[in-house]
């Protein structure tokens, strides 16, 4: 009878062992096996943009006596870098603007600041441009022209009564946007993305080729500027670098 016993004893054991090593090989198995996860990159990031809008805002600014800083920055914020559905195509609104532009103009909805930062929904019509550059060109020309009521409406904006951009976005402020704090918005985005390089003009220009274990942060160090910068410049869309690339380095 106590041999009956161990053996079953024994047998139960051996089982509970090929159970749990089987459960582990699975397991082991299953990890290695299993893929990673696939990261889609839905968009440009904000650098990109600032790339694809910069010099046309540069140029602007310059023509206008306007902060080209300031320009992109609400560009930026007003369109989500791009990506809002007024922002981004077939819109190319990058300021908000409402109305029509040629007559042609798109139905959304949008929040509302009553001034206290109380937010309301509500329908209006924006206008709908064929380009981003469009886009930025009745942007000036509302800044210059100002309302029909008042020309001089934003002439708070312009470099030659202000004596820094900060002046200019907090004008901005109640007058352009409802938002109560849309001057701490653009001036913090200014700050981050260093925008202030795009209200001078561009001093030197150079190319150079990227070498095997270059990265962003090594380069900017060589060159003296920032890795956000060289990501605008070149409208980078990720940190990644490969042997022979070319990019674009400017000083001002």
């Amino acid at each position: 009878m106590k041999y009956v016993l161990n053996f079953f004893k024994g047998l139960m054991i051996t089982i509970v062992v090929i159970c749990i090593s089987f459960y582990m090989v699975t397991q082991l198995l299953n990890t290695t096996d299993r893929e990673e996860p696939v990261v889609i990159d839905n968009g440009p990031s904000v650098e990109e943009f600032i790339g694809e809008i910069a010099e046309t805002a540069r140029d602007l600014g310059a023509d206008n006596d306007l902060y080209a800083s300031v320009m992109i920055a609400q560009a930026i914020l007003e369109s989500e870098h791009g990506q809002s559905g007024l922002g981004s195509a077939p819109n190319y609104n990058l300021f908000g603007m409402k109305g029509s532009y040629q007559n042609d103009s798109v139905t959304l909805e949008t929040s509302e600041d009553d001034g206290s930062g109380n937010l309301s929904t509500i329908m209006a019509a924006f206008r709908k441009y064929p380009s981003y550059e469009a886009s930025m060109q009745d942007y000036v020309k509302l800044m210059r022209n100002g309302v029909s009521w008042n020309k001089d409406f934003y002439a708070g904006v312009f470099k030659s009564n202000t004596k820094v951009y900060t002046d200019a976005t907090a004008f901005l402020t109640g007058s352009y946007a409802t938002d109560s704090s849309y001057s701490e918005k653009l001036n913090a985005l200014i700050a981050k993305y260093d925008l202030q390089q795009y209200d001078t003009p561009v001093k030197d220009k150079k190319t150079i080729t990227v070498a095997d274990g270059d990265s962003l942060m090594k380069i900017a160090e060589v060159y003296n500027v920032k890795v956000t910068s060289i990501k605008q410049w070149n409208q980078l869309r990720s940190d990644r670098l490969e042997a022979g690339q070319q990019l674009n380095i400017y000083h001002y």
